[in-house]
């Protein structure tokens, strides 16, 4: 902005962040007219636009960000200073808490974090207008929103700021279970094979059978009866056959090549049964989401907070009948309660692999590394990445420059490393936690106990005094 007057040219500037964190205006020249020739003036002028349209954001003089956010932890965390949905909250160690606070430090701004009071990440209505963290941008009611995923829609009205690789959804179920033990001598074959058996023992007594009948025909032979033949088939197969019931060539042949056919049969069948005897077969464990839809009387969920926004986008939009399926039959339900029904049995939950493993870890973990869970070797990929969404409106100016320190962190394998810290340190804090309280019930009890074993001590020896001072 130029000021122009009988005495001279004052240059001044837009400043977003100089009075006090707010916009304002700042002084940057002043010439004097008189001293000056017009020509060399505008040229000293024209050495300042660099300056003038390039303005320097590295120092945003505590300059207060309007942050919301949602509970997903590593990546986000923080204590409600409310009960209620929408007031601030107090951040906890987290991998984006870090990224924030690394941000401040350098670029010098402050935040007030609240809790998005819907809960929600963000959907597109029918008025063009968005719910959750990304409607709070769009109304400009908020300057960042944590833990986002982008998708094509969102950029429309949002800027964004790619922190960390997204993560994997994965599938957790109880872990695998003996087979019943009253199965073991039908679990060396499988269905399939001892119904084509039977086909066989059938089929292979019908042609002996139509054999020496169409014998008995031309010949005016012996004869055979169909539950003789039948008879003969089955007992072959236990290796206690009868006697031989062809009487010609074409016969004894057939049950040659029956009879070998058994010992192949026979053979396979008891190696298999051995081993199974030996090492007990254990229930087939669910890897891919084709594992859940075959299963027989399987039910599915997730989380309902974890389970909105992008991954619902990704379900609602394939086209595969798999993934129609799992979408259409996902129970959403709270933590707890989807908890308990994945140990119940004949329930798998699909959530996030990270969240998951700090959760078993902390809660599901004896002091021997067991687990009565098994999570999917196989991981699906449903969002791109996560990272911070920001309001589009007058634009982000500060993206470049967080862009430019993310990447520094990046390159130096700070992320990595954050996340593996964040993941181990609430890890001990929950396992502390639950030890403390287990300490602390178990310290009741025994104090309870001590109790009550002094107490009888004091009637023992009330009584001793009594049967010994006193007359009878």
């Amino acid at each position: 902005m130029l000021n122009i007057t009988f005495q001279g040219v004052s240059v001044y500037r837009r400043c977003l962040y100089c009075s006090g964190g707010d916009v304002g205006v700042t002084f940057v020249h002043r010439w004097n007219l008189s001293l000056q020739a017009e020509r060399h003036h505008y040229m000293k002028i024209a050495t300042l636009y660099p300056y003038l349209l390039n303005e320097s954001l590295r120092d945003m003089n505590g300059h207060k960000f309007r942050v919301t956010t949602l509970p997903n932890f590593p990546y986000t965390d923080y204590r409600r200073d409310s009960e209620e949905h929408g007031y601030t909250v107090t951040p906890r160690d987290s991998l984006n808490g870090r990224f924030l606070d690394t941000f401040a430090a350098v670029f010098n701004f402050t935040y007030v974090m609240r809790e998005n009071p819907t809960r929600s990440f963000g959907y597109l209505g029918d008025d063009g207008q968005y719910s959750g963290m990304v409607g709070e941008l769009q109304r400009e009611e908020a300057e960042l929103c944590m833990i986002l995923a982008p998708t094509a829609a969102r950029f429309e009205v949002i800027d964004y700021l790619r922190l960390e690789p997204a993560d994997t959804l994965v599938i957790l179920s109880l872990k695998p279970t003996l087979l019943p033990a009253h199965l073991s001598l039908l679990r060396p074959f499988t269905t399939s094979l001892w119904i084509a058996l039977l086909a066989c023992m059938v089929a292979w007594g019908l042609v002996l059978w139509l054999l020496q009948r169409a014998w008995r025909l031309l010949t005016q032979g012996f004869d055979i009866t169909l539950p003789t033949a039948l008879t003969y088939s089955w007992g072959a197969l236990l290796e206690k056959p009868p006697a031989d019931p062809s009487v010609n060539t074409s016969g004894q042949l057939l049950v040659g090549w029956w009879l070998v056919f058994c010992l192949i049969i026979s053979t396979g069948f008891k190696s298999s049964l051995i081993a199974h005897l030996t090492v007990q077969g254990r229930s087939r464990t669910l890897e891919s989401l084709q594992d859940l839809v075959e299963a027989d009387s399987w039910r599915w969920g997730s989380e309902k907070i974890l389970f909105n926004g992008a991954p619902v986008d990704f379900f609602r939009k394939q086209e595969s009948p798999v993934i129609k399926k799992i979408y259409e039959e996902m129970e959403l339900l709270d933590l707890e309660t989807v908890m308990s029904k994945v140990l119940g049995g004949g329930f798998s939950l699909i959530i996030f692999k990270k969240f998951i493993q700090i959760l078993i870890a902390s809660k599901y973990t004896d002091g021997y590394g067991q687990t009565p869970f098994y999570m999917s070797r196989e991981e699906f990929n449903v969002l791109a990445c996560l990272g911070w969404g920001m309001r589009r409106v007058m634009g982000a100016p500060y993206l470049s420059e967080f862009v430019r320190v993310h990447a520094h962190l990046e390159d130096a394998g700070v992320v990595p490393l954050w996340t593996e810290e964040v993941m181990a340190r609430r890890v001990k804090e929950n396992r502390e936690a639950a030890r403390l309280d287990q300490d602390t019930d178990g310290g009741f009890t025994a104090q309870g106990a001590f109790y009550l074993l002094f107490l009888g001590s004091c009637v023992a020896m009330f009584t001793l005094v009594v049967e010994t001072f006193l007359p009878p």
